[in-house]
C-alpha cells in the first residue's frame, strides 16, 4: 500500500471517536425510540452503520490525501480545501442515501423512508466530517509548515557551508604565492635564509593544512601558530618587523575564523614600509567585551603591489557568515587596527577544533 492511502494517527482517532457517536445518532433518526428496547437494532443496523461509515470514512482518507498529492503546496491550501470540501458533501450525501433508500427498499428492521430524517442525517454527517476534517488538515498544514522551516534552514545551512568552503579556500593559494615569492628572492639573494625560510614555511603549512579545514580555532591556537609565522617574517625582514603580543589568558579558550591572524599580520607587512629605521610594529592585544584588536603603525608604501583583496574581505565575510557581530576595521594618521570578536566555545557540536600547534612536532 502506498503511503498516501494510509491514515494517519489522527485520522484514526477522529474515526473511533465519531463513529460511535454517528451510529447512535443514525440509528435513532432510522428508528426512533424503538433503539432502546429493540436489541435486532444494535445486533444488525449497528453493525451495518460502523462498516459503511467505515467505507464512507476510508473514501474520504483517500480523496483528502489523493488531493494532498496533487496540491502539496501550502500556498495550494485554499484551493485544495474547496475541492475537498465539494468531495466531502458528495461523497456523505451517497453513503446517506445508500444507507436510507437501502434500509427502505430491503424494509431492514420494518423501516420506512422518511425524507426529513434523511436530510437531517446528511446534515449531521456533514457537521461531524467537517470538524473532523478541520483536525485532519490542521495536523496536514502544521506539518506541511515545519517541513517548510526545516528545508529552509538545510538549504540555508548548506549556503552558508559552500561560502565558508569558498574563504577557506581562498586562504591556502594566497598565503602560498606570497611565501613562493619571498622564497624565491631569498633563493637569490641569500641561499642560507632561503633554507631557513624553507623549513620555517614547512611547519608552517602543516598548521595551515590541518586548521583551514577546521572553521574556528581557538585564540591560544592560533598565537602559537602566529609566533611560528613571524619567524618566518624574521627570516625574510629581520629587525624591519617587530611583534608584541598582550593576551589575557582568560581569551585563550575563545574562538576566531582560522587563520585570521595570518591573514591580517601578512596584509600589513604587504601594505606598509618595512626598515630598520621605520620598523613595523604589529602589536595583537585583548580589549574588553571578548574582542582582539590587530594594530600596526600605518606607513603605507607609496607604490602599492598586486593584491587580490582577500584578507579583510575573507575575515568580514566569515564573521558575517557566523552572524558574529562586532567585526571592525579602524584607520587614522598613524595606525591601523582591525577588532575581531572573539566567540565563546559552546558549540562543539558544529565546529572542531584541532589539538594545539606545535612547531616543533611534525604529528602536530
Amino acid at each position: 500500500m502506498k503511503d498516501w492511502m494510509k491514515p494517519t494517527r489522527i485520522e484514526w482517532v477522529s474515526y473511533v471517536t465519531i463513529m460511535p457517536v454517528l451510529a447512535t445518532v443514525l440509528n435513532l433518526l432510522l428508528f426512533g425510540n424503538r433503539v432502546w428496547h429493540d436489541k435486532d437494532i444494535w445486533l444488525y443496523s449497528f453493525p451495518v452503520v460502523v462498516v459503511q461509515g467505515f467505507a464512507s470514512w476510508y473514501l474520504h482518507i483517500l480523496s483528502m490525501h489523493w488531493l494532498r498529492q496533487v496540491f502539496p503546496e501550502i500556498g495550494q491550501t485554499v484551493k485544495r480545501l474547496v475541492i475537498l470540501a465539494i468531495t466531502h458533501i458528495l461523497l456523505t450525501s451517497l453513503t446517506f442515501a445508500m444507507l436510507f433508500y437501502g434500509y427502505d427498499a430491503t424494509g431492514f428492521l420494518g423501516y420506512e423512508l422518511e425524507p426529513g430524517q434523511l436530510k437531517i442525517s446528511v446534515l449531521v454527517a456533514i457537521a461531524l466530517t467537517m470538524v473532523a476534517t478541520t483536525s485532519w488538515e490542521a495536523d496536514y498544514t502544521f506539518r506541511r509548515w515545519k517541513e517548510s522551516v526545516a528545508e529552509k534552514q538545510i538549504v540555508q545551512q548548506l549556503t552558508i557551508q559552500h561560502e565558508f568552503e569558498t574563504l577557506k579556500g581562498q586562504v591556502n593559494p594566497h598565503f602560498l604565492f606570497n611565501c613562493f615569492n619571498t622564497l624565491s628572492s631569498l633563493i637569490t639573494e641569500d641561499p642560507e635564509r632561503a633554507e631557513v625560510f624553507l623549513n620555517e614555511l614547512s611547519k608552517v603549512y602543516r598548521y595551515l593544512l590541518r586548521n583551514n579545514e577546521s572553521g574556528l580555532s581557538t585564540l591560544q591556537n592560533e598565537l602559537r601558530f602566529i609566533q611560528s609565522y613571524f619567524q618566518l617574517l624574521k627570516t625574510r625582514h629581520g629587525d624591519a618587523v617587530q611583534f608584541q603580543v598582550e593576551v589575557d589568558k582568560r581569551y585563550e579558550s575563545y574562538l576566531l575564523p582560522s587563520l585570521s591572524l595570518q591573514l591580517l599580520v601578512e596584509n600589513a607587512v604587504k601594505h606598509n614600509v618595512l626598515s630598520r629605521n621605520k620598523p613595523l610594529v604589529i602589536d595583537i592585544f585583548t580589549m574588553a567585551g571578548n574582542k582582539l584588536a590587530v594594530n600596526n603603525n600605518l606607513q603605507r608604501r607609496t607604490v602599492k603591489g598586486p593584491s587580490n583583496r582577500i584578507g579583510l574581505d575573507n575575515i568580514r565575510a566569515k564573521y558575517e557568515l557566523l552572524e558574529q557581530p562586532g567585526f571592525q576595521v579602524l584607520e587614522d594618521a598613524r595606525n591601523f587596527t582591525v577588532i575581531l570578536p572573539l566567540i565563546w566555545d559552546n558549540r562543539e557540536d558544529q565546529f572542531s577544533t584541532f589539538a594545539p600547534f606545535n612547531a616543533d612536532n611534525p604529528n602536530t
